[in-house]
Parts: structure tokens; sequence; C-alpha cells
């Protein structure tokens, strides 16, 4: 039988769809953990507290465990506001700057987002922040890629985030299956594997010709109209035109032949890891829900250690 009362905290990562809790001992072991699709949206004008209490709940946590959390539930739209810390920012800094929640029976604390306040570039993130932690320590260098509905590219030097970048990839790909022309490409329920003839095509154009990216979505539809694709290869091509010109882009801000620390999840683990390897670069896979859990806790521990 599973000892709550070992248990040291209750962390969470709260994203704009998604909820996932994690009750950890004092060693950052998994005592039990609760997920759900009650993302800020589903919390916004319905309420963040019963949400999170109904989960803390169903996995038996003692009363008044501390709770912190990483994420949207930090936005302006969220529970509260946690203010971005600004780049060049120390991951290490990260739990000094949590926001407080009022109001609740126990302690609960919001880890803040990070900003590049640059006018030419601006830039946020949130949540990522958290995994950065635990990918890559207090102290680590690293090229960090992070794919995502908006993937991010992270340099980090001595455990500070130095620069950053953005790119709408998932979301790309997203609206333009969804609402635009391309949508008579893409077979729906058809997944794309690293494997995928159509999507090494499109990656290999990519690298040689990076504005391919744009220049060759419409290609996309075209290509099954003169008869040169099929349907079935719609999305595996554009998933390889646009994860490969988001690689392009940051080779070209980043640098050629480094090596990046890949935190993702299945499926889109393989997909990016063979784009990146395929553009020179030497890959370590992290485990995204692993690395926002290590990063948490290892937040929890200088918070309530002390």
């Amino acid at each position: 039988m599973t000892d709550h009362s070992r248990s040291f905290c209750a962390a969470v990562d709260w994203g704009t769809s998604s909820f996932r809790l994690w009750l950890l001992d004092d060693e950052g072991t998994v005592i039990a953990s609760s997920s759900s699709n009650e993302g800020m949206m589903h919390c916004v004008g319905r309420g963040f507290a019963p949400v999170l209490d109904a989960h803390l709940a169903k996995v038996g946590t003692p009363a008044r465990t501390p709770v912190l959390i990483c994420g949207m539930a930090g936005a302006r739209q969220g529970w509260l506001e946690a203010p971005y810390m600004e780049v060049p920012a120390s991951l290490m800094a990260l739990s000094a700057q949590a926001a407080r929640v009022s109001n609740t029976e126990g302690d609960v604390r919001i880890l803040p987002g990070l900003s590049l306040n640059d006018p030419q570039a601006p830039n946020v993130m949130r949540g990522e922040e958290t995994q950065l932690l635990g990918a890559v320590g207090e102290n680590g260098n690293a090229l960090v890629c992070m794919p995502g509905t908006h993937s991010k590219w992270v340099k980090i030097e001595n455990g500070t985030v130095t620069h950053f970048s953005s790119f709408m990839t998932g979301e790309l790909f997203s609206l333009l299956t969804k609402h635009g022309i391309l949508r008579h490409a893409i077979e729906a329920d058809r997944a794309v594997s690293a494997d995928d003839a159509a999507f090494l095509s499109a990656l290999e154009r990519t690298t040689v010709q990076p504005h391919a990216a744009l220049s060759g979505l419409f290609g996309v539809r075209a290509a099954q109209l003169l008869g040169f694709e099929e349907r079935a290869d719609g999305g595996a091509q554009l998933s390889g035109l646009l994860i490969g010109g988001e690689i392009s882009a940051a080779r070209g801000l980043y640098g050629e032949g480094l090596d990046v620390i890949l935190i993702a999840s299945h499926p889109v683990d393989a997909l990016y890891r063979t784009a990146l390897e395929r553009q020179g670069f030497s890959v370590a896979l992290k485990d995204a829900g692993e690395a926002s859990r290590v990063g948490l806790f290892n937040s929890a521990k200088r918070i309530w250690s002390q």
C-alpha cells in the first residue's frame, strides 16, 4: 500500500489544454499521479481551485501538502499571473520568483515564465523553463530544442538562459490542415512516422532549400492534383516541410553541427530526432513529462527544504 504520509509536495504541470499532477516524496519519487484535459482553457470561467482540489483528493494528498505549479495557470488569463523573469535568467532563481496563490487552504505557488525583452525579437515562454531545469540542471550548458504547438530553441550557459526563439510549427500544422486549402490534401487519421518516404523527402528539400518551408506548402496540394503524390502522403510531406524549415532556421540562428538536447514526448520525438540528425545535429533525448516533474521537484526543494 502506498504511504501517503511520505508526501513532500504536489507538483503540477498545468498547460493550455492539459493538467498533470504528481504527488512526490522528499526524494522526488512519484507516490501517485493524476492527469486530465482540464487545462487553462477549461478552467477560465469555471475556476482553477476546484480542479486542483479534485485531483489532490483523487490521489489522496494529505492536508496542507504544499503545491508547486508551472505552465499556463500562471498566465495573465490563468489562475494568477506569475510575472516573467527577464533573460538572461538563472534557472536556479525560478523558485525564488514563484507567485503565491492567496485564499487557498495550503501553500500553493506558481513558477514564473521567461521573457526576452528585445523589441526586435520579443519572446516569452511559460512552462518550458521548468522542463529546462529538469533536463539541463542548475549549472548546465546546452542548446535545447523543445517541440510543441510553439516550439522553443533555447541557449543555456552555466544554468542561465541567455537566448531563446519560438517557432509556431505545431500551430501552423493544425491551422493549415483544419482551416486552409491543405485540409483537402491531408488524411487526418493517418499518423506520420519518422521513416515515411514523403517526410524524409520534405526534410531533405528544406535542408537544401530552407525557403521551401513556405514556398513549398501549396505544392503539397498541387502535387496531388497533378498526380505526383498521393493524398496519403500529404501529412508526412507537410510535417517534413514545417519541421525541416524550423530546424533550418534554428541552424542559421545557433550554428551547425552542434549537440542539442531534445525535450519531447512520443510521437513527435522520433520526427524531430530524425530531422535534427539529418541536418547535422547530435541529439540527446529527454522525456518532456519527466523533465517537467524533475524541474518542479528541484524548485520545490529550494522553496520548502530551507
